[in-house]
């Protein structure tokens, strides 16, 4: 299922890994194939059984069943594959790892034993800049069709200077140059439905407009709303069963 096809502001979902796309003691695994499940059943009409069923089919056939969804870390390749086996997730559910041998290339490269040896490369990384130019590059979106989801505030404010739009996770109130607060990736759909083209309810569009606490720009998460009832990250969707 395509962003599009569900009328989506998005092409591209742009995930953080640690501390973004999991926190410790989150049963991720379980929760997002149920919650998978739920929103099949819902989007396709289809029984529990089916979407189920459906879930697997589209994880085999087509390694998501979103299209866009891009790791985007710091990491190295194999400290992010370690993490994603941990959870549970499928490195083919994204369609691209960004991580520090992609944004570092030359670094990799070697050297004819004969060369001069060459100047030092700079090491490129959130939150520079040219590590978001790399990024919108290789994903190949526009960037304000670009989601990135990331923990850190300076990572959050390159990526807005970057043209991204931006979602702050692990807070319940929105930075300067966060168009998002996700307290947690389990409660994605009822803070941003518009990825799966849908609108805010007008309680929940009352309580976005509000910061915690006082005025001001507020927040977009609802606290009172069970985490079970939201769907899951985008970034779990391909997950097998």
């Amino acid at each position: 299922m395509e962003f599009r096809r569900i009328n989506s502001p998005f092409d591209c979902l742009l995930f953080d890994l640690d501390d973004t796309l999991y926190h410790s003691g989150t049963g991720i695994a379980v929760a997002c194939k149920r919650n998978i499940d739920e929103f099949l059943a819902m989007k396709c009409s289809v029984s529990a059984e089916r979407a189920s069923h459906l879930r697997v089919e589209l994880f085999k056939t087509y390694g998501s069943s979103l299209a866009g969804l891009i790791l985007f870390t710091n990491s190295d390749r194999k400290h992010a594959s370690r993490v994603l086996k941990r959870l549970g997730i499928e490195e083919e559910c994204f369609q691209v790892v960004i991580c520090f041998e992609t944004l570092n290339p030359e670094l990799f490269r070697l050297q004819p034993a004969s060369s001069a040896v060459p100047p030092a490369a700079p090491v490129v990384l959130k939150p520079i800049i040219s590590a978001f130019e790399a990024a919108i590059r290789i994903a190949g979106f526009d960037p304000q069709r670009m989601l990135f989801l990331d923990d850190s505030e300076r990572n959050i404010a390159a990526g807005k200077a970057a043209g991204l739009r931006t979602a702050v996770v692990g807070r319940r109130t929105k930075t300067v140059e966060a168009d998002y607060a996700v307290e947690d990736l389990f409660r994605l759909r009822s803070v941003i439905p518009e990825i799966w083209g849908e609108k805010l309810p007008p309680a929940a569009s009352v309580l976005a407009a509000e910061e915690v606490g006082g005025g001001g720009e507020g927040t977009m998460m609802l606290g009172n709303e069970a985490p079970d009832k939201a769907l899951p990250s985008p970034a779990a969707a391909a997950i097998e069963a």
